[in-house]
């Protein structure tokens, strides 16, 4: 293991949308030294280098991975390359950080996942959300049992954004609401089906709209509402307890996390059948109690994140977003292609809690 205090060598592969804000943060870092950026426009790397101390400029993965002492490179390219440049960059020996999605089908992904544990190496996503102060203090409520037993997560994510040339809506927008849940749920991101349906009204080839179900231990629901063609721009989740429910509105600096004292209690009566563990036969009653917002800390959450990937690296120390939970957010995408492919109808989700659940 390399010294806390060492810095670490990285290059960034891709210098379109995303890689510029990682170029940014690990210029930033007193963690990191950025020694190149890599990307075949190499005039789009040249202007991106300008900005975050002039690292070298290479166009070539193969002469990045050869020519350059480094420890560690970070992927922000389309996701149908995340796979092939990663499995390069494990076979060279360098840990690896990717963009979401981890790759662009399973069996890919878990090439990744079991190279990378041979090796000894560390491989993270950027599930950017799970460092944001709002969602960690998220996983701290419910963690806590501020909120009680979770009963359901509504998540919308709409705006008007731009369609992707090789992903469908699901596989561009709901990671990070995928990532966010298996972040903040104490199981995990661990359900056995999935329900997913989709519309593609401008005739792209692509779901552009699309509405995703997967159960919740203890018998719960979330949804997630994907949409590229809505002229709001909505960044939203309620997690609903049965204690209390939480709303956090990305887009309100001001209260992006509110919580509710409001809810439905279940009062059991005398029962004739015995079926109170049911929750039959009970009366409901309302409570109705004050709404507060917790503080929160404010930081860079790439900065975070980008910190996270060198004390995995220079100390063992696990990620919230390693490999294993990037498959876990892969696992549900490719169940959620399969119950489109199946008309809406229900998919098994062929991952860990899969597994988990054939050895029982």
């Amino acid at each position: 293991m390399s010294n806390m205090g060492q810095p670490l060598n990285i290059a960034v592969i891709g210098a379109g949308y995303w890689g510029p804000n990682l170029a940014r943060n690990l210029s930033a870092s007193p963690l990191w030294n950025l020694v190149a950026i890599c990307d075949l426009d190499t005039e789009r790397a040249t202007a991106l280098s300008a900005k975050v101390g002039h690292p070298a400029v290479v166009p070539d993965v193969t002469e990045l991975l050869e020519e350059h002492a480094l420890d560690a490179v970070a992927i922000a390219t389309p996701a149908r390359t995340h796979s092939a440049i990663a499995m390069a960059a494990l076979m060279a020996g360098k840990h690896v950080l990717v963009e979401k999605p981890l790759a662009d089908r399973g069996t890919a992904g878990q090439e990744m996942v079991d190279t990378a544990h041979d090796r000894g190496l560390v491989l993270m996503a950027d599930h950017t959300y799970c460092y944001t102060p709002a969602v960690m203090k998220m996983r701290q409520l419910i963690a806590d049992g501020d909120l009680g037993e979770i009963l359901y997560i509504d998540s919308v994510r709409i705006n008007l954004g731009l369609i992707q040339p090789d992903v469908d809506v699901f596989w561009d927008l709901a990671p990070h609401d995928l990532s966010i849940l298996d972040f903040i749920l104490p199981e995990g991101l661990s359900p056995l089906t999935v329900t997913a349906q989709s519309a593609d009204p401008l005739g792209a080839g692509k779901a552009c709209v699309g509405y995703l179900s997967l159960p919740l231990p203890g018998g719960g629901l979330a949804h997630i509402h994907v949409n590229w063609l809505s002229p709001t721009k909505i960044r939203r989740m309620v997690v609903g307890g049965s204690k209390r429910t939480l709303v956090w509105d990305d887009l309100n600096p001001q209260q992006r996390l509110s919580i509710y004292d409001r809810g439905v209690d279940l009062q059991a009566q005398e029962l004739t059948n015995e079926d109170s563990a049911h929750r039959r036969n009970a009366s409901i009653s309302y409570r109705l109690g004050d709404t507060w917002s917790p503080a929160l800390e404010e930081f860079e959450p790439l900065g975070a994140m980008v910190k996270q990937f060198h004390s995995s690296i220079s100390q063992g120390l696990a990620s919230p977003t390693d490999g294993r939970a990037a498959m876990r957010v892969l696992s549900v995408l490719e169940a959620t292609s399969r119950s489109l492919a199946k008309g809406g109808r229900r998919a098994r989700v062929q991952g860990e809690a899969m597994r988990l659940e054939e050895a029982k």
